[in-house]
């Protein structure tokens, strides 16, 4: 299918990020950077994960493709974010444009589920200990991670097929990257059926996910408030506590951006909205389990040892 031949327009111009020209140098080494972090953290807690055998669990095998997430998700935004910097050509295609907002929507669900995913673990190693390799043996995990990136995928092309149906009258997108709601907001045509699908599936894939983390942590609180203890409490902070942060990470930027109304300019909301979440979290996300986890620690500490040892 060629995307040209439903649209108006070939290309689209993306306004990028409000800054003044004096600041584009500034900025640019402030996101490479942040990208840099970004890439490198979670490469190296996925390659933490593949060599201390400590980590070969349900919990560490998720968290390992939610790091691969983060960096795909950063790597799908940040380059072009970068080149638009420092080249002040904004221009992308509407082939590269429509790839582009696919594979966002899809390691953002991706995340979603595997969020999801995480908290059902914990939620077994917490309440039910005893049974825990029964529940979470190898199978069920490699079901659940092929289902997280099957309906991923499902949900990533059913938005980027209906809206490559539609007409486009105007070309300019003012955002750093291709978004559905900046697009739909520049189509000519009718968007209802978009508008349906969005809210219906939509809905259905960030409250399921929802319901299934909030659900796990009030198992576990009740768990835990049965028989509560200064240890117990301590556990269940160290177990969940990474995870916890996260999620709290995730859904309040998206509670920022849909459920807080905009004072003053909106553009500069949408934007900061944005970098948080395509930015700012996945560079968070390496620190956050290394630096609250202490078998990540552990294992970066083997790992720095042997490094110590292969150099002599």
């Amino acid at each position: 299918m060629r995307f040209e031949n439903h649209s108006i327009v070939s290309e689209f111009f993306l306004l990028g990020l409000p800054i003044q020209p004096e600041q584009q140098g500034m900025f640019f080494a402030l996101f490479l950077g942040m990208y840099l972090t970004t890439v490198l953290g979670n490469l190296l807690i996925i390659l933490l994960i593949r060599l201390d055998s400590r980590l070969h669990t349900p919990m560490y095998f998720f968290l390992s493709h939610l790091a691969y997430s983060d960096v795909s998700l950063s790597s799908v935004i940040v380059p072009k974010l970068l080149m638009d910097i420092r080249t002040n050509d904004k221009l992308i295609s509407y082939v590269g444009c429509m790839s582009q907002m696919y594979f966002f929507l899809l390691f953002v669900c991706l995340d979603n589920f595997l969020l999801a995913v995480m908290a059902y673990d914990r939620f077994v190693a917490i309440c039910h200990p005893l049974h825990y390799t029964t529940i979470m043996r190898e199978e069920l995990c490699v079901l659940l991670l092929v289902g997280s990136w099957f309906f991923s995928c499902v949900h990533a092309l059913l938005h980027t097929l209906l809206l490559s149906r539609l007409s486009f009258c105007a070309d300019t997108i003012p955002d750093f990257f291709c978004d559905l709601t900046a697009l739909l907001k520049r189509t000519c045509s009718d968007t209802s059926i978009n508008e349906l699908v969005i809210f219906i599936e939509g809905g259905v894939l960030v409250l399921l996910p929802m319901s299934a983390i909030l659900g796990s942590y009030v198992r576990i609180g009740a768990t835990i408030l049965k028989a509560p203890s200064t240890k117990r409490i301590c556990k269940a902070l160290s177990t969940c506590g990474s995870h916890l942060f996260v999620v709290f990470l995730y859904y309040g930027t998206i509670a920022f951006i849909y459920f807080f109304p905009s004072s003053g300019d909106s553009r500069i909301k949408d934007t900061i909205s944005s970098i948080m979440y395509t930015v700012v979290t996945p560079m968070l996300n390496p620190f956050i389990y290394s630096l609250r986890n202490r078998d990540m620690k552990l294992a970066l500490g083997v790992c720095y040892r042997r490094g110590l040892i292969f150099i002599k």
